[in-house]
């Protein structure tokens, strides 16, 4: 079928002659062919697909109507005139605000919430301090740092909220798109380019794909909400598999090599593929919805990631639903979609297949090691001889101005003026040489921070809560403060166990994948309304991957202090020899799991 084309437009002028037609037509050709448009005259990593079929606007859901009539990133002008009147926004205004990473926070609080673009958690001292100054002048002063290794400002007034956003773009961050329909912060190894262990350095991976995010319009308009992370294969997870795509680099090995370090989940030995370092892939991880990414089944170079990640991520946008908002994740589309037809779209869009693991290739084998204590604390030495990097724990992730201030001093006097966040709430601070390690140890205890690992304390996360949080049935932070106090003086534990609590089925803190999962709750008591918690058991991530099983429902904060200390007393008690919480747990039915933790443990 041959196909219609759109008549030429005759430019004004005397006709071009067949020359020059043919050096005009070469010349747009060449350009085409290197993906260069009049619209976007940036290299495209991946072409842009055609235009999706977008439902008539009648049959659209009101967040999709709302972006049509006026894309959000459109809305600054009416962020200056709420600001002038010190106005709070209406559904919608606080709906596109949100492109503007700014959240308002009705009916807890008359105020924004500001959420941060921070491509790796890589922070320098200078904008540690700037965003003090900007907390101490314009907020209350409270400051987290989230599971997606961000930074999130609360209590914003209306008036206040441009002059928030340009500081803070003032020092080379961003807010745009850290909510909403949006690609959220992007993660990768804290430790990138210092630890001995990685295979690949993905720093500089994703601060390439955050500059091209930010650069390009398409990016601001997905169905729904997305996450991206690459695991390098550091010591501290990234909980990869717990996002829309997930790299995780592995090794092929040639066949009879023996000078290779231990095997790896996910390394292949084959002679079909140039031995060397990749990244595999997983889409459709979304631990809020009990669903781990998936394998694909490809092996791509560590320069091709950002391409192969354009790629899939203008599938989702083709083709992500936007007639039914609880369907609209990635998760969703992959329950209609094969993995295979989702590759073959992303490859049509690149351009080219990317390398398949080989189906006969020989898997590695990878003994389950025993549980390591909590790796995103400590202190750790560095693959450039006579540097360290410190891992520091925030308490669930709570830091104030002053505290802000004295790590970015302590950076500055100890290390080079970095400090990196985690998806664990804490901090790290590299390049730190042996002769100074035991004099910040010092300081960071005296700042209100810890260098040592504790086994119980080192491993709790809690989203916000709802103190800050309209979603939240309970108050996270303040009870885990209050758990982490009262089980490290009562239970002495000898393996880590990882402690989620999380407000709402949003699972802001993932409590799915927790040793021990809280998701919080209302409980009725006598007829009166008390704050409280489902408890979840048996969740792990990685080689240790699974969804926690729902042990206790409806406990109240009052009585979680005692069942969870009766829980890890129990554990120590029955468990064989040394094996992990998670191991003990998932060895027992629900029903046994509650006699056992019904006992009066010593």
């Amino acid at each position: 079928m041959t196909p219609t084309m759109t008549p030429p437009i005759t430019p004004p002028g005397p006709p071009l002659n067949p020359e020059q037609n043919a050096w005009l037509e070469g010349w747009f050709s060449g350009l085409r062919n290197r993906g260069f448009s009049f619209g976007d005259l940036v290299a495209n990593p991946a072409a842009a697909p055609a235009a999706a079929s977008i439902p008539a606007l009648e049959d659209l859901i009101p967040e999709e109507r709302i972006k049509r009539e006026l894309h959000p990133l459109d809305a600054y002008p009416l962020l200056l005139q709420h600001a002038a009147a010190n106005q709070a926004p209406d559904k919608e205004q606080t709906f596109r605000f949100k492109w503007q990473g700014l959240f308002f926070l009705s009916p807890n609080k008359e105020a924004f919430m500001a959420r941060l673009r921070i491509p790796g958690g890589q922070l320098r001292s200078f904008q540690l301090r700037e965003l003090a100054d900007v907390v101490d002048k314009l907020t209350t002063g409270y400051v987290q740092i989230t599971t997606r290794a961000n930074l999130q400002i609360r209590l914003i007034a209306p008036k206040d909220a441009p002059e928030v956003l340009r500081r803070i773009q003032s020092v080379g961050l961003h807010t745009r798109g850290a909510g909403a329909d949006n690609i959220r912060n992007l993660t990768c190894d804290p430790t990138s380019g210092v630890d001995p262990a990685e295979l690949a350095e993905t720093l500089p991976i994703v601060h390439e794909l955050g500059q091209y995010i930010i650069n390009h319009r398409e990016f601001y308009d997905l169905p729904r909400k997305f996450n991206v992370a690459v695991h390098g294969g550091g010591p501290i997870p990234t909980v990869e598999d717990t996002n829309d795509i997930g790299w995780r680099a592995v090794r092929v090995i040639a066949p009879g090599t023996t000078a290779v370090p231990a095997p790896r989940p996910g390394d292949v030995v084959t002679d079909r593929v140039p031995a060397g370092v990749y990244f595999r892939c997983a889409l459709g991880g979304a631990t809020g919805h009990k669903a781990f990414a998936r394998d694909i089944g490809v092996l791509v170079p560590p320069a091709e990631i950002v391409a192969a990640t354009v790629a899939l991520l203008r599938v989702y946008i083709a083709n992500g639903n936007r007639t039914d908002r609880k369907r609209a994740r990635l998760k969703h589309l992959l329950e209609t979609w094969s993995l295979d037809q989702y590759l073959a779209a992303a490859e049509k869009l690149l351009g080219r297949e990317l390398i398949r693991v080989p189906s006969d290739a020989a898997p590695v084998e990878t003994p389950t090691a025993p549980a390591a204590a909590h790796p995103q604390v400590g202190v750790f030495p560095q693959r450039q001889p006579g540097l360290n990097w410190v891992g520091v724990a925030v308490p669930v992730g709570q830091v104030t101005t002053r505290q802000m201030r004295r790590l970015a001093e302590l950076s500055d006097l100890y290390g080079t003026g970095e400090v990196r966040l985690t998806v664990w709430q804490n901090l790290v601070i590299p390049n730190v040489p042996d002769s100074l390690v035991e004099t910040l140890k010092k300081a960071l205890v005296k700042a209100g921070f810890d260098w040592r690992v504790s086994h119980v304390r080192s491993g709790f996360i809690a989203c916000t809560g709802n103190r800050y949080c309209k979603f939240a049935g309970s108050d996270t932070k303040g009870h885990a403060l209050e758990l982490m106090k009262h089980l490290d003086a009562r239970v002495p534990l000898d393996q880590p166990v990882n402690i989620h609590l999380t407000g709402c089925p949003n699972s802001c803190a993932q409590h799915y994948m927790g040793d021990i999962g809280l998701l919080g709750t209302k409980v009725k008591i006598e007829g009166e309304t008390r704050e409280g918690y489902h408890v979840f058991v048996g969740g792990g991530f990685g080689e240790r991957q699974a969804v926690g099983r729902q042990v206790f429902q409806g406990v109240t904060v009052e009585a979680l202090r005692p069942l969870l200390e009766r829980m890890l007393k129990v554990y120590l008690r029955r468990r064989d020899g040394t094996e992990s919480f998670q191991s003990f747990s998932a060895r027992h039915d629900l029903g046994k799991l509650q006699e056992l933790f019904g006992e009066d443990a010593p």
